[in-house]
């Protein structure tokens, strides 16, 4: 029994033709026996080179044809490329082939087609057979024992996609990732194939199709802005590392927490290149509390409110723009459909409320830290999943913490909150927006923060120094030239400077439609691990960063 083996590039017209000879040889030669490997373009040469060291062959190009000895063992027999195998054809058979060279190119291209069809469908068949690898990193943090009910669901990933997790934390927090082990496979969820930890840092992200970077929590006591700045880059290097080298090509890694969110997101593409167009920030946070806060004055309900940006650093400067928010299913004297929807800010009549409590608010969430508790980080990280899989609702406005490359001007390399939608497995800034500019000195003022975050936490700026508008300056100057008498008067002078600026206002009449949030990040140093209590030196007030609140009618 003769058999012979025919691989070639799937648009090969010459290939085909070999296809075609070799199908009718099969038909009507009783003994004679074909095997067809198509390869795509893209893999083809790297194939062949393979194929040829491996059995030390010679040959260059598509297709290749050898004879397999069945009854004799051992590799085959080379034949040789489409020449060869049409003459052995009709040397050995006298059946030759006159196939036009129009026919040759058609019958490729449905061999292209066909090939990558079947692609498919394998790669379909194997994500049904391996599970999704979801990988939990810093698993000791609070969000994750509820993040993990809402992946199991199936709502995140999908009914039909099975998942496996892993939690990743460091060898103290083995016995607390034991207990999430046995919780969750109490679950007994379908979604779930398979549940376990890993502690060791060379195995980390083995094979990881997602990673879930949680807070994370430093192991020294950190009494300074810049050492806790800088206290972030060898996590993210490591992580970045392990990343590149041990999981899937095409990772998708999501950021969330409560600290330095936008800082340890451009820390990890910066460690990471190969990956970095698919490692995001989750706004998702600061956008809920806006519209809950947004909701409790409309008395509606949270879910109705949609469209609110967030710009800027997610867990420090950022702005509330409700200039695009939208309320539907509101209770009022106009009715709808259920698609029907009015704008926010027309229905907001207390401008005062708007330019000073819900400003206030949020500020104060922010500076707390009290906004990424961990329900709200683990639904915000689900439901950031979700759309990352399965596209955002059409139409809608998603906020998302993203590398700029100079979108609604603001400077490229910086990780920037600012609006996106998800469609067809990634995610599209909206650019196209109108209405929503913001000018230069408030641009600069978002931005500065970021900048400085990040020079700091690579040393290449030693002290932090944050933004001063000049007002701020003036004001302080202003200050600094005041005569002091005696201790009374300047105690008084303080006290109706401070009396001054909180009962100035923070939005003007005529800008309400965008909210300021701003954050001391001396509030977000988080306190040590160690055995000691409290941290023993302060801040002081040449390490304490302070943040000016900046004012909307600069827009």
């Amino acid at each position: 029994m003769a058999k012979f083996v025919i691989a070639g590039r799937g648009d090969c017209p010459y290939y085909a033709k070999a296809e075609l000879l070799a199908d009718y040889l099969q038909k009507n030669l009783p003994d004679f026996r074909i095997h067809k490997i198509t390869q795509h373009p893209d893999v083809w040469e790297e194939w062949l080179k393979d194929t040829c060291e491996k059995n030390k062959w010679k040959h260059k190009n598509s297709p290749i044809i050898w004879r397999e000895l069945l009854d004799r063992g051992g590799k085959g027999m080379l034949l040789g490329g489409y020449n060869e195998f049409l003459e052995h054809a009709q040397l050995y058979y006298g059946v030759t082939s006159s196939m036009t060279t129009e026919l040759m190119m058609v019958i490729a291209q449905e061999n292209l087609a066909a090939h990558m069809e079947r692609e498919l469908e394998e790669e379909s068949l194997k994500d049904l057979i391996n599970p999704l690898q979801v990988w939990i990193a810093s698993a000791s943090a609070p969000a994750c024992c509820n993040l993990i009910p809402l992946l199991t669901t199936g709502e995140v990933f999908g009914m039909e996609t099975e998942i496996s997790i892993t939690l990743f934390d460091n060898k103290q927090s083995e016995e607390w990732l034991q207990s999430l082990v046995s919780e969750t496979e109490y679950l007994v969820s379908p979604a779930v194939r398979s549940v376990s930890i890993c502690t060791k840092v060379e195995e980390a992200f083995r094979h990881a199709q997602v990673v879930i970077i949680l807070d994370d929590s430093t192991d020294y006591e950190v009494h300074t802005l810049e050492d806790c700045l800088r206290s972030r880059v060898p996590l993210c290097r490591l992580y970045g590392y392990l990343i590149e080298k041990n999981a899937d090509d095409s990772v998708r890694v999501i950021v969330g927490g409560k600290t330095f969110v936008n800082l340890k997101t451009a820390l990890l593409m910066r460690y990471a290149p190969k990956i970095a167009h698919n490692i995001i920030a989750v706004a998702m946070g600061v956008e809920g509390e806006a519209k809950a806060a947004l909701a409790r004055k409309l008395k509606t309900t949270p879910s109705c409110i949609k469209d609110v940006i967030i710009w800027g650093n997610i867990s420090g400067n950022n702005y509330i723009d409700l200039r695009k928010a939208r309320v539907y299913r509101y209770e009022s004297a106009i009715w709808g459909p259920h698609n029907y929807s009015r704008p926010v800010l027309s229905l907001i009549f207390d401008s005062e409320w708007l330019k000073k409590e819900f400003v206030e608010t949020l500020k104060k969430l922010t500076e707390t830290g009290k906004q990424f508790g961990g329900i709200l980080a683990a639904h915000s990280i689900a439901t950031t999943l979700k759309y990352w899989y399965h596209g955002s609702p059409p139409g809608e406005i998603v906020s998302l913490g993203v590398m700029s490359e100079g979108q609604f001007g603001i400077p490229e390399g910086i990780v920037f909150s600012m609006p996106v939608k998800f469609e067809n497995g990634t995610w599209v800034v909206l650019t196209d927006l109108k209405d929503v500019e913001i000018s230069e000195q408030i641009m600069t003022t978002i931005t500065t923060d970021l900048i400085q975050e990040k020079l700091v936490a690579l040393g290449d700026v030693m002290n932090f120094q944050p933004y001063q508008s000049e007002s701020g300056i003036a004001k302080r100057s202003e200050r600094r030239s005041l005569p002091i008498t005696d201790d009374n008067e300047e105690e008084q002078t303080v006290s109706d400077e401070n009396k001054d600026s909180m009962n100035s206002d923070p939005v003007p009449d005529e800008e309400k439609d965008l909210a300021t949030s701003d954050d001391d990040y001396s509030d977000t140093v988080p306190p040590p691990t160690s055995d000691k209590s409290q941290i023993q030196e302060p801040l002081n007030d040449s390490e304490e960063k302070t943040t000016e609140h900046i004012k909307v009618d600069q827009i």
